[in-house]
């Protein structure tokens, strides 16, 4: 009797493709729509002459890069800094200084070798990438062999060191900061006009959302959210929880970095108010707002703080209560943030209801 053909049971590989499909495009939603709702808000700006408007969209995708940088470390590795103005600040010092200098016409340093200064955006942009990763890499190899509260707290005694050092630095300003008086360029060309920067801003941000989203997928992600959750277990199984930790708390501080850099060039001034531990509170906000580990959420929480400043401020000098109230309201009803708001709505509009056992809200239910 011939053998017959064996029935297939369970899941076909399409079906499981699909799924994926589905899984992805959930996923991916929130990214995409935070994009559309930026990027359109300042085009829309840009064709009705409203140039104020488009540097204030260019102002949300910075600080949304910086927030997507501490979320990476918070989110992700469940690391609770409170020092990343350290990062963001040393950005922008390391850019407006390479632009500063070439004002001039003379070297950043002279020994042991020349280095001139550069009014190459990239140019500044990896020496800002450059000195955020090796000063998170000597700050990290120090805070993260402690944790909880004394993390927090040393990672904020080291941000507050370099403000110190800054503002008593005369050469670059000190206290009164340093004024930019000439732009930056990109390739050669010219990126003075508001929506010319908006886009090589938006288009870090989506570089940063793209990167950011493969490494929390990745091996390394998932490594790192095992330390996150057990670093005990993973040191079991022969992984080095402080390795993975540093590099991701170095890869948070190169994006924040970044960010820093991008700041500078907006302004047009280097502030070392960007390295107060008021920055870092800003940036904690953002990301709180939109929802910790959750990829667009300080996009989300970006915008409403720039949203707020603006609508408020002209009003009141107070504006920061209404901003306290709203954050307030987030965290004790609004698991998830904004983003976890938005899941929710689009789950009852779809019918799909909400996705049970998200892996971020048992981490924001934590770390929050």
């Amino acid at each position: 009797m011939p053998d017959e053909p064996l029935t297939e049971v369970g899941p076909t590989a399409s079906t499981h493709d699909a799924s994926r499909v589905a899984r992805g495009l959930a996923e991916a939603w929130q990214p995409l729509a935070a994009m559309a709702l930026v990027g359109g808000f300042a085009l829309f700006s840009h064709l009705t002459g409203q140039d104020f408007y488009v540097s204030l969209c260019a102002r949300v995708a910075i600080l949304a890069i910086a927030g997507i940088g501490l979320n990476f470390a918070l989110g992700l590795g469940g690391m609770v800094s409170f020092g990343h103005a350290a990062f963001f600040g040393l950005g922008g010092y390391a850019a407006g200084i390479a632009l500063h200098h070439a004002f001039e016409g003379s070297n950043v340093i002279d020994w042991p070798f020349a280095v001139p200064g550069s009014e190459a955006l990239l140019v500044g942009l990896v020496a800002a990438i450059a000195l955020g990763t090796m000063a998170a890499l000597v700050i990290g190899a120090f805070s993260l062999r402690t944790s909880g509260v004394y993390f927090i707290m040393i990672t904020l005694a080291f941000a507050q060191m370099i403000y110190y050092f800054a503002i008593s630095f005369p050469s670059y300003g000190g206290e009164d900061g340093l004024p930019l008086y000439q732009r930056a360029t990109l390739l050669g060309g010219d990126i003075t006009g508001a929506f010319d920067y908006f886009l090589v801003a938006f288009a870090m941000l989506v570089a940063v959302l793209a990167v950011v989203g493969i490494l929390v997928r990745s091996h390394f992600g998932a490594a790192l959210g095992g330390v996150r959750e057990s670093a005990t277990r993973m040191q079991a199984i022969g992984l080095y929880p402080f390795r993975f930790m540093l590099i991701a708390f170095a890869i948070s501080a190169a994006i924040t970095a970044l960010a820093g850099a991008l700041y500078v060039h907006l302004d047009g001034f280097v502030s070392p108010s960007n390295l107060s531990w008021h920055r870092s509170g800003e940036l904690l906000v953002i990301v709180i707002l939109g929802g910790v580990n959750r990829l667009a959420g300080p996009v989300f929480g970006a915008a409403v703080l720039i949203g707020l400043e603006t609508m408020l401020g002209d009003y009141t000098e107070r504006w920061q209560l209404f901003l306290g109230l709203v954050l307030l309201v987030i965290v004790l009803f609004a698991r998830g943030g904004l983003g976890g708001l938005l899941d929710r709505g689009v789950g009852i509009v779809t019918g799909a209801g909400r996705p049970a056992g998200r892996a971020d809200d048992v981490t924001e239910e934590r770390d929050v």
